[in-house]
Parts: C-alpha cells; structure tokens; sequence
C-alpha cells in the first residue's frame, strides 16, 4: 500500500483535515516510480499535474535561444513541482522538469484538484497558501540575483539548503544561482581556502 502520510503532513501545516478530507485528497492521487534523467514535464506539451516528491529530487529549467539552460527550481523530498504557468493556464509547458536522481512521486491532476477545491474550501485555502509561499520566495530570489554578488548568492543557498547543494550537479546548481559551472567551482575554492 501506498505511504501517503507525509503528503498529507505537508498539508496539515496549512490546514486541519479530518479522516474523510485526507481520504477525498488521496482518491486524487497517482502514484509513479521515475528514473534519473527522466523527464515529467517537457516543452510544448500541456502540464496537466503538480507533482510532489515523496522520494528523490528534480529540477525545472528552461533552454535559451542561445542553447543556455537556465535552472528556475528545484525540488526534494517534501516539496512540489511543476511548469506552474503551464498548470494553471493549461497551455503548452515551456519548461522541462526532470528527475536528478530515481524518485517516487506523487501526482495531482489539474482538473482533479479544481473539483477538490470546488467539494471542499479546505483544499482551496491550502492550494492558495501555498501559492503565496511560493509567490513571495520568487520575488525574494529575484531580489537576491539583482542585489548581491554570486558569492554571496552561493553562500545564502548553501545555507538555506544544504542537503540540495550536496544532492545536485554542479552545472545544475550554477545555472540556478545565474552563472557558469566554472565560476561556481571558482567560488567554491575561494571559500575553501579561506576556511
């Protein structure tokens, strides 16, 4: 049987649910094993879930005109992923989001979770709580790539989310922090040698 149970804990951060909400938002839930470098999201092909990682971890990205990928998330265990704008919007995704390592997922249809939201306000104040979350954390990030320097962009993540700078290839982490894998690895001496 199928562990829902920390799933279900992330949504008890937002909001109270008894036996029979936890039950309706299960019933919704497709449950996928998924390879490293496997894709669940790709380009000009329509999201149709939010995905969850009970186990593993992802990154979305997008490519440039120039062929320069440029990393906007990354997710692990306990957090949820998507071509959020293609979600939403049901229109064709512009991001790829692939698997960095084998990953248990779990996901939730769109039209599933708008008739969940419809049965039960719950549902509908989770989503919403969390798409301020997520909102806020972008306009943060966007602040922080306009007003610091890489290093002290590098050492803020590091910080924030250790484990992730250990799970993550380099050339992953260096596109999302805005440079090139080679000045990360620069960055990275520097403050070796200093410690």
């Amino acid at each position: 049987m199928t562990d829902y149970n920390n799933i279900l804990q992330n949504i008890k951060r937002y909001v109270a649910l008894t036996e029979e909400d936890e039950q309706d938002f299960v019933s919704i839930i497709k449950t996928s094993k998924v390879k490293k470098r496997q894709f669940i999201v790709q380009p000009n092909f329509v999201c149709e879930h939010q995905t969850y990682v009970q186990k593993g971890a992802f990154r979305s990205y997008f490519v440039s005109d120039e062929g320069v990928d440029h990393t906007i998330q990354f997710a692990i265990e306990d957090w949820f992923i998507s071509d959020f704008n293609s979600y939403i919007h049901q229109e064709p995704a512009s991001l790829f989001v692939e698997a960095l390592e084998d990953a248990v997922i779990h996901q939730i249809a769109y039209k599933d979770v708008e008739a969940l939201c419809d049965r039960n306000p719950k549902y509908e104040r989770f989503f919403r709580l969390v798409a301020q979350k997520s909102f806020a954390y972008a306009q943060k990030r966007v602040l922080s790539n306009l007003g610091k320097t890489a290093e002290a962009r590098y050492i803020e993540f590091q910080a924030l989310y250790p484990s992730i700078v250990k799970r993550v290839p380099q050339y992953a982490l260096a596109s999302y922090l805005g440079m090139s894998a080679e000045f990360l690895s620069k960055i990275r001496k520097r403050l070796a040698d200093k410690s």
